[in-house]
């Protein structure tokens, strides 16, 4: 099978300096006229105002936007990745859903589902895109465990979206896609039995129940690879990592391959759920991907030749695995 290497092993210092995109490790030539700023935001979604951050690049002309979506309940917020993708020359959305860290409302899945498509509508509007120089035509949704679950329904809902990243994405009715009506007070039982109270601390207006009985009785349609037809031939790029996040991102290129998406990649990182030792590396095989998408290529893009995708068999036995 033929192997894609994003890039070659991060091992030796040489590497990386050669490979890496040189957003992940130094800062950019500053605009002293338009700088790189960051502006405190509160996005309307349903009669709550979704509090976060809208990381703005350099410069004036309309940039490619990112939406970055944190998983459940949001300690690990990949702000890092934010930061790098503003050097890269990326704006980039990070908010919280409703009934999370302080945002009003109650929380739940349906609601942060929600929450993703008003972010969408709300960057895209035609004042706000003008107001923060945002290429409407440029959207990218990223996500990360739950977000990614969330990015990827997003991308389905809004055919303007450009492109995908979903990093160790959940697919939240899985762990119940093969149990039937009568199962449903066991398997919601199970659900509360394995829930971390602390997680919950950073919620609202939800319990384990809650959100075990919303999995449980959205167990068919709320399979990752259900997104698939909706998100058609987009690019996507799917990271996992030995969480066990594997085989549901696998299902889901497999989904998009049988509908002709030939812009679909899986990519697998040796490391946990939140990628802990190996940030640049998640870092640099999303911002080389990127890079490579025709359909976000536009000259307020700065300069990213140093970015390669290579055919080498480092790709085995360096950081990446990579499955076409």
């Amino acid at each position: 099978m033929k192997r894609l290497a994003i890039t070659a092993t991060l091992l030796a210092s040489s590497v990386l300096t050669a490979q890496t995109p040189s957003a992940v490790s130094s800062d950019p030539e500053p605009d002293a006229k338009h700088p790189a700023r960051l502006v405190e935001i509160a996005v309307p979604s349903h009669g709550e105002q979704l509090l976060g951050a809208l990381y703005l690049a350099a410069g004036v002309t309309p940039h490619p936007t990112v939406i970055l979506n944190h998983g459940f309940p949001g300690f690990e917020q990949n702000l890092d990745l934010a930061q790098a993708l503003r050097r890269e020359g990326y704006n980039v959305l990070a908010v919280h859903y409703r009934g999370s860290w302080g945002v009003k409302g109650a929380f739940s899945y349906t609601h942060a589902l929600e929450d993703a498509d008003a972010e969408v509508a709300w960057i895209t509007s035609p004042e706000n895109a003008t107001k923060y120089n945002v290429d409407s035509h440029r959207i990218v949704l990223i996500g990360h465990s739950l977000g990614g679950f969330i990015a990827a329904s997003a991308t389905a809902h809004n055919p303007g979206v450009a492109a995908a990243v979903l990093i160790s994405s959940a697919s939240i009715g899985h762990r119940f896609a093969d149990a039937e009506p009568a199962d449903r007070e066991k398997a919601i039982a199970s659900y509360v039995d394995k829930a971390n109270p602390v997680e919950f601390l950073a919620l609202a207006g939800t319990s384990p129940a809650s959100l075990g009985e919303e999995s449980f009785d959205h167990r068919r349609d709320w399979e990752l690879y259900n997104f698939a037809p909706a998100i058609g031939k987009r690019p996507v790029l799917l990271i996992t990592a030995n969480d066990g996040t594997g085989p549901n991102s696998e299902a889901l290129k497999q989904a998009l391959q049988r509908k002709g998406n030939s812009q679909v990649q899986h990519v697998e990182i040796a490391t946990d759920h939140s990628f802990s030792d190996h940030r640049i590396a998640l870092e640099a095989a999303i911002l080389s991907w990127l890079e490579k998408q025709a359909v976000l290529r536009a000259s307020s893009l700065k300069d990213t030749s140093s970015i390669r995708i290579i055919d080498d068999p480092i790709c085995e036995s360096g950081s990446f695995h990579c499955a076409s």
